[in-house]
C-alpha cells in the first residue's frame, strides 16, 4: 500500500479523522490529496497534515489508486456523476457514506467498480477507531488488503459478512463516540450542580471514561457484567447509583436508541 495514491472526496471531519490516522501511522503524505468544493477545509488539511489538495475532483480522481468517497449522503450521486468519464477497472473504491446500498454506486457511476463500503468513527485521528468493512462484490486480496490496512492505521476493523450489518455498526460504533459524550457531558453536569469546578469534574470524568474501556479491552476474560460487579459493593456508593439507573431502565433507553439509530439508516437507504 506503499505506493498507493489516496484521493479522498470531501473533506470533512471523518476525512480528517482518516488521514491523521494515516499520516501518524507514517503513511507518506505526498501519496495523499484531498478535494472539496471550498478553500478553507482544504487548506487546514495542508497545513495540517502536508497533503496534496484540489478543489477538482475529476483531476485528483484520476491520478488516484484508491478513492475514498466522503461527502454527504444526500449528495453522492451528483459527485459520483462527475467522475463517470474515469475508467475505474483499475481504482478501488471506498465509500463511508451511511445509508446508502452498494448496488446503488454501480447505477451513479455506470460501469463496474471495486467497491468497499466502511463505516469508520471519529477516534481514528487518535489511533482507537474501529470501522466496520464490507465488500459486496468479488474483490481481489490486494484490494482488501489495501482497504485493511488504511483503516487499521486509526485503529481496528471488522469485515462484514452481510450488507445489512453496516447498519448496525453506525449504532454500535460508527454513532457511538456521540452517546458517551453525552454521558459524560451529564455526569460533569452532576458535578458542577453539586458545586465542583468544571475542569476538575471534567479530568474526573473523561479519566474514568478512559480507565473503564481501557480495563474492558485489557480484560477480554472477563465479562461487562464482572468488571461492574467488581466495582460494587453491595449496599454501597456504586450499588445506590446503579440501581438508580437500573429504575430507570437505562438498558431498555440504550436500546432504543440504537434500534432508532439502526432505523434511520435504513430509512436513508430507501430514500437515496
Amino acid at each position: 500500500m506503499d505506493q498507493q495514491r489516496i484521493c479522498f472526496i470531501g473533506a470533512g471531519n471523518m476525512t480528517r479523522s482518516i488521514i491523521s490516522g494515516l499520516i501518524h501511522s507514517g503513511y507518506p503524505a505526498q501519496l495523499i490529496q484531498a478535494t472539496n468544493p471550498s478553500q478553507g477545509k482544504l487548506t487546514a488539511l495542508e497545513a495540517d497534515f502536508g497533503i496534496q489538495v484540489s478543489l477538482d475532483n475529476l483531476s485528483a480522481a484520476q491520478q488516484a489508486d484508491v478513492i475514498v468517497l466522503s461527502v454527504k449522503p444526500q449528495i453522492m450521486q451528483q459527485v459520483c456523476e462527475t467522475l463517470r468519464s474515469l475508467s475505474l477497472t483499475n481504482k478501488l473504491v471506498i465509500t463511508i457514506a451511511a445509508g446508502i446500498h452498494s448496488s446503488r454506486y454501480t447505477e451513479y457511476f455506470q460501469q463496474p467498480i471495486n467497491l468497499i463500503r466502511a463505516m469508520p468513527n471519529t477516534p481514528m485521528q487518535l489511533g482507537v477507531g474501529m470501522t466496520g468493512l464490507f465488500a459486496p462484490f468479488c474483490l481481489n486480496l490486494q484490494h482488501k488488503m489495501v482497504c485493511e490496512r488504511l483503516f487499521s492505521s486509526g485503529g481496528e476493523i471488522v469485515w462484514l459478512d452481510d450488507e445489512a450489518e453496516i447498519n448496525q455498526v453506525i449504532g454500535l460504533a460508527g454513532s457511538a463516540p456521540a452517546y458517551f459524550f453525552l454521558f459524560m457531558e451529564s455526569m460533569i453536569a452532576a458535578g458542577t450542580d453539586m458545586g465542583m469546578d468544571a475542569a476538575k469534574a471534567r479530568s474526573l470524568v473523561q479519566q474514568a471514561a478512559l480507565g473503564a474501556a481501557m480495563m474492558a479491552k485489557q480484560n477480554p476474560q472477563l465479562s461487562l457484567r464482572e468488571l461492574r460487579e467488581n466495582v460494587t459493593s453491595k449496599g454501597g456508593t456504586t450499588a445506590q447509583a446503579i440501581s438508580t439507573f437500573e429504575d430507570a431502565d437505562l438498558r431498555g433507553l440504550v436500546k432504543k436508541a440504537i434500534e432508532n439509530c439502526v432505523n434511520r439508516a435504513e430509512e436513508m437507504a430507501k430514500t437515496l
